[in-house]
């Protein structure tokens, strides 16, 4: 998506979005920095956001690690607590946190895009075709038939008013990450990476420096210092 100098920009930047990731902070930076180019969000599961990057449905993705990185590059952005969601009345919620060993006695639900991928948690998996999807296993936590262990984004993003969660002590954690192809890194690509690691405006490497150098001179330090106002903080957590 490289484009030439005095080239048209491109119409859009297409940006691959898993459940339960926000990123509603770099996007208003990003329409401050490249206002001629749009951002197209691609909705997906994590079991499809390998394929749509690798079919180039997206620029660019936000997915959830880990992941196979053969031909990607990846900036790992933050890691998440796994948390078990239950029933507002379940006996585990009289404590802020939960033990593994408090899993022991209970059924777990484990959908077929499981995203925590703890082979051993303790527990008893429930009997019969697993759930197909989170949410669905989201479902059956709410009709009784067992509890479900998730990222905490991801319970919030499933959030129900008869269901809650509790942190799991010691249980495998989960991160979310920016990827992208190898042979489609660009300056767009490069834009992100600065406004998702907190680049000020005048340090990014991607194409909005370009448009930012050919302006004129006066506007270059207002520009910069509104930049650097707006930037995200690294230290705070999307989607969560």
């Amino acid at each position: 998506m490289s484009q030439p100098s005095g080239s048209t920009p491109p119409s859009s930047f297409r940006l691959l979005l898993v459940p339960g990731v926000n990123p509603d902070r770099w996007l208003r930076v990003w329409a401050e920095r490249l206002p001629d180019v749009p951002v197209e969000l691609v909705h997906v599961e994590p079991r499809d956001q390998l394929a749509g990057l690798h079919e180039h449905r997206a620029d660019a993705g936000l997915v959830r690690l880990p992941i196979d990185r053969t031909g990607l590059q990846v900036v790992e952005l933050w890691t998440e607590q796994t948390v078990v969601v239950v029933p507002r009345d379940h006996l585990l919620t009289v404590v802020e946190e939960v033990d593994p060993a408090d899993l022991a006695d209970e059924t777990l639900l484990v959908p077929d895009d499981d995203l925590v991928g703890w082979s051993d948690a303790p527990g008893r998996r429930a009997l019969g075709p697993a759930p197909a999807t989170t949410r669905d296993a989201v479902d059956l936590v709410q009709a009784g038939t067992g509890v479900l262990l998730v990222p905490q984004s991801v319970a919030r993003l499933h959030h129900r008013a008869e269901l809650t969660y509790r942190p799991v002590t010691g249980a495998p954690t989960t991160g979310v990450g920016l990827a992208w192809l190898v042979e489609q890194d660009d300056e767009l690509v490069q834009e992100l990476v600065g406004i998702v690691r907190g680049r000020t405006a005048g340090s990014s490497r991607g194409r909005g420096e370009t448009v930012r150098s050919s302006g004129a001179s006066t506007r270059a330090r207002p520009d910069a210092q509104r930049h650097k106002d707006s930037r995200p903080r690294r230290g705070h957590r999307s989607g969560r």
